[in-house]
C-alpha cells in the first residue's frame, strides 16, 4: 500500500496542484459503513464531518436501488422515465404546496448556477446578493458569490456582499430584534446599490442555516424582515440546502422552514443520493417555466434512473429509520454535553446549532471573544489523529463543524465528547 506522501505526490503530477485535503496528515481511506469509515491501515474513524453519506456510508438500500436500476437501465433525460417524474413527485410534497416543480442537476454547484438563471428570467434583472463569508459551488457564476478566493479579473459588477450573521458577535452589537433589524438594513443597502446601477436586483442567495458562515443560533424571525425587503424590491428568495436540508436540523425537513419562510428557489445536492451524484432545484413551475423559455437546458445525468432510484432510497430511509427525529435526539442531547463541557475548558467560547449540525467556537479570551483559528486547527487535527473526523468553519475559522451522518448515535456521541474533551485537556 502506498504512502500517504507518495499519494500525494502522485495526485499533484496527475490532478494539478493545490487540490484540497482535509488534515495536515490527509486520511487514505478504503471503506465506509454507517458513521465510521477505515483508512488503508485498517485504522477505523468516527465520521463526524461528512454530510455527503446522508444516511449512513454505503447504506444497503441504498446499494441495492443503485445496483437494481443499473442492472435494468441508465440513460439520459431525453427519453421518457417514470423514476425521475415518481421522485420528483415526492421530493416537492416535503415542501411548501408554492414549490411544486424541479429540475434536477448532477451537483450542488449546477443547482446555484441554475437558480441564479431561474431568478434572471423571472424578474429580467442580474444582480444578486450574497454574505461576505459564504460558499455555494464552484461554476463561473456562482464562484462569483465566494470571498474565499477572488475570481481571475476580479468580482463583476452585479454581485453585492453583506456582513455574514454572527450571533456570538451580532451585528450592531445587541442580539435578537436589533440584530435582525441591522442585517435587513445591510441586504437593503445591497438592493439599493444594485438598483442604482445597470443590473438591478434579481435575487438574495442565502443558505438559511449560514453553514459556512459558523451556522449562528438566530432568533425566531430573523430573516423576516430581510425577505420582506427582497420582495418588496420585486427580488426572488434563494435558499441552498446543500448543507441543511434532508432533515439535518431536527426540526424540519428543510433549513428555510426551521427559519419560517418560504423560498422561491431552493437548491440541493450533496446529501441526495447518499453519495451519488444528482443535485436539484425547486421552484414553483412557473418559475420553472420561465427559465426553460429563457434558457435552452438540457442535462445529460441529471436526474437519470440510476440517481433518481438513489434519491428515492434516500428518502425511504430517512423516514423509514426515523432519521429525522434522530438527528433531534442525539443533537439536543451533544449540545447538552457541549455546554457541560464549556464549564470546563475555557477555551469553548460558544456552542450552537441545530440536530446534527453543530459546533463550539474557540477563543483566546471569552470576555474578549478574540477568535482561535491556530487552536482549532490544532484540535481538529488531534480529533483526526485519536480517530474521530470533524472539521473547522465560521467567520473567524475558528468553530467546528460537526455535520455526521444521520444514523449518529448517543453511543457515537458519547466517543466523540470523550475524545474531544482528552484533546482540549491537553492543549
Amino acid at each position: 500500500m502506498a504512502s500517504n506522501s507518495a499519494l500525494l505526490a502522485r495526485r499533484e503530477r496527475l490532478l494539478g496542484k493545490n487540490m484540497a485535503t482535509f488534515y495536515q496528515d490527509p486520511v487514505h481511506l478504503v471503506r465506509g459503513e454507517g458513521v465510521f469509515v477505515w483508512d488503508a491501515d485498517g485504522k477505523r474513524y468516527l465520521d463526524c464531518y461528512n454530510n455527503v453519506p446522508h444516511v449512513g456510508h454505503c447504506h444497503p438500500r441504498v446499494v441495492e436501488a443503485i445496483a437494481r436500476q443499473a442492472a435494468t437501465l441508465n440513460t439520459h433525460t431525453r427519453y421518457l422515465h417514470e423514476g425521475i417524474l415518481d421522485y420528483v413527485e415526492r421530493l416537492t410534497a416535503t415542501f411548501d404546496p408554492s414549490l411544486d416543480a424541479a429540475i434536477l442537476t448532477c451537483t450542488g454547484s449546477e443547482a446555484n448556477d441554475v437558480a441564479l438563471r431561474m431568478a434572471q428570467a423571472v424578474t429580467g434583472r442580474t444582480g444578486v446578493i450574497a454574505t461576505n463569508h459564504t460558499y455555494h459551488g464552484n461554476t463561473t457564476a456562482v464562484s462569483q458569490l465566494s470571498t474565499r478566493m477572488p475570481p481571475v479579473g476580479g468580482y463583476v459588477g452585479h454581485v453585492r456582499h453583506v456582513p455574514a450573521p454572527d450571533s456570538y458577535r451580532p451585528l450592531g452589537g445587541q442580539p435578537g430584534e436589533p440584530f435582525a433589524t441591522a442585517f435587513a438594513a445591510e441586504v437593503e443597502k445591497a438592493i439599493a446599490s444594485l438598483q442604482a446601477g445597470p443590473h438591478g436586483f434579481s435575487a438574495l442567495i442565502i443558505d438559511p442555516f449560514f453553514a459556512n458562515e459558523g451556522f449562528p443560533d438566530l432568533p425566531a424571525g430573523f430573516l423576516d424582515k430581510t425577505v420582506a425587503a427582497v420582495r418588496k424590491a420585486g427580488g426572488l428568495v434563494i435558499c441552498d440546502e446543500v448543507q441543511p436540508g434532508f432533515g439535518r436540523t431536527g426540526t424540519h425537513m428543510w433549513g428555510h422552514q426551521r427559519a419560517g419562510i418560504v423560498a422561491d428557489i431552493v437548491t440541493l445536492g450533496k446529501p441526495m443520493g447518499n453519495g451519488h451524484p444528482i443535485g436539484g432545484v425547486v421552484a414553483n413551475i412557473d418559475t420553472v417555466n420561465a427559465f426553460r423559455k429563457a434558457f435552452r437546458y438540457f442535462n445529460t445525468f441529471g436526474g437519470n434512473p440510476v440517481s433518481c432510484a438513489a434519491a428515492m432510497a434516500v428518502l425511504d430511509v430517512i423516514e423509514d429509520e426515523g432519521l429525522v427525529e434522530n438527528a433531534r435526539r442525539v443533537g439536543e442531547y451533544t449540545r447538552a454535553a457541549f455546554h457541560r463541557l464549556a464549564e470546563k475548558h475555557a477555551i469553548i467560547g460558544d456552542v450552537r446549532g441545530s440536530g446534527l449540525f453543530m459546533g463550539t467556537e474557540f477563543v483566546l479570551d471569552r470576555n474578549a471573544r478574540t477568535p482561535a483559528p491556530e487552536i482549532a486547527t490544532r484540535i481538529i487535527n488531534a480529533m483526526r489523529e485519536r480517530g474521530v473526523l470533524m472539521g473547522k468553519i465560521g467567520v473567524h475559522e475558528c468553530s467546528t463543524k460537526i455535520r455526521p451522518p444521520m444514523p449518529f448515535s448517543r453511543e457515537n456521541a458519547d466517543l466523540m465528547l470523550s475524545t474531544f474533551d482528552d484533546v482540549l485537556s491537553g492543549l
